[in-house]
């Protein structure tokens, strides 16, 4: 584990178990402290997979692409992005799971499509009730940060062991789309041995939206990624090489950020740039869309 402290904010990073790594990219928690005069930090957080977030004594407030600003529930559970979320957060401490997408086809079992570009409170909605005891000890826990890691693990281990389904298919998906040769959407159909109908069925099922976006998307996280790590890179050094030119990487950025890069390089990142650095330490890249899923045992 690892943290990185600005002024306000320490981000610790956590892997899971070795069994849990097909399904889980990381723990982390943050601890968040805010001055009378300024009550909340904010920034905002790049597309990514699906993440579960529990607020243990802190106020929250999110907003996913051009959504106005809500309550984060005490309990919020994110599908996966393809917009960016603003988010404002208070004093004090939250807990996050971040799953990949077989993690959600396994340990949730929902159409990620129905959750794509959306939170809902896991204590409302029935597809979490699994994970409600969890978040209800986290709530009333003692606050150090090896007890309740402890308390996350053992809790998704006995998620594990009720016995989760295994989609072979889901984490071939997956490998391919980290893989930054893969380009196109026949491109992926003819790496992971599937005709392009079934792919767009099982993209939407288990990750949120049709395999065009899913690329894309990769495409820029990847540029995204290096600037996070050193933001005094120009935008023209950070380009993937699918990239044909730089409006076209500005057209993207638009579609999943909501603003110009010029705007997003202006902007403070008190968190996402902590925890890109944090993050990269600990699991080997700096956002979660570009994590690579483990072998399955």
């Amino acid at each position: 584990m690892h943290a990185e402290t600005g002024n306000a904010i320490t981000i610790r990073f956590a892997l899971p178990a070795p069994e849990l790594r097909p399904y889980v990219t990381t723990y982390y928690r943050t601890d968040a402290v805010c001055s009378p005069s300024e009550p909340y930090i904010e920034d905002y957080l790049h597309p990514e997979w699906s993440n579960l977030r529990i607020l243990s004594d802190s106020l929250g407030e999110a907003a996913i692409g051009s959504d106005p600003l809500r309550r984060s529930p005490d309990f919020a559970v994110t599908g996966p992005t393809s917009r960016s979320t603003r988010f404002r957060i208070g004093s004090g401490r939250s807990w996050g799971i971040g799953l990949l997408p077989l993690g959600w086809a396994a340990l949730i079992g929902a159409q990620a499509c129905d959750y794509a570009d959306r939170f809902v409170d896991g204590f409302e909605d029935s597809a979490f009730a699994g994970f409600r005891s969890l978040a209800q000890t986290l709530s009333v826990s003692s606050g150090d940060f090896d007890e309740e890691l402890a308390l996350i693990e053992a809790h998704m281990g006995e998620v594990l062991e009720s016995g989760i389904e295994t989609h072979e298919a889901i984490a071939e998906v997956n490998a391919a789309l980290v893989d930054p040769e893969i380009g196109s959407v026949a491109g992926l159909a003819d790496r992971v041995g599937m005709n392009v109908r079934s792919l767009e069925r099982l993209s939407l099922r288990a990750f949120g939206f049709p395999p065009k976006i899913l690329l894309r998307r990769q495409r820029f996280l990847r540029s995204l990624a290096q600037f996070m790590l050193d933001p005094s890179m120009k935008w023209l050094k950070t380009l993937d090489y699918q990239y044909h030119d730089q409006a076209h990487f500005v057209r993207d950025f638009q579609r999943f950020m909501g603003m110009s890069p010029s705007e997003y390089a202006r902007l403070d990142k008190p968190i996402l740039i902590a925890a890109a650095r944090a993050r990269m330490e600990i699991a080997g890249e700096a956002v979660q869309g570009l994590h690579r899923p483990s072998a399955a045992n």
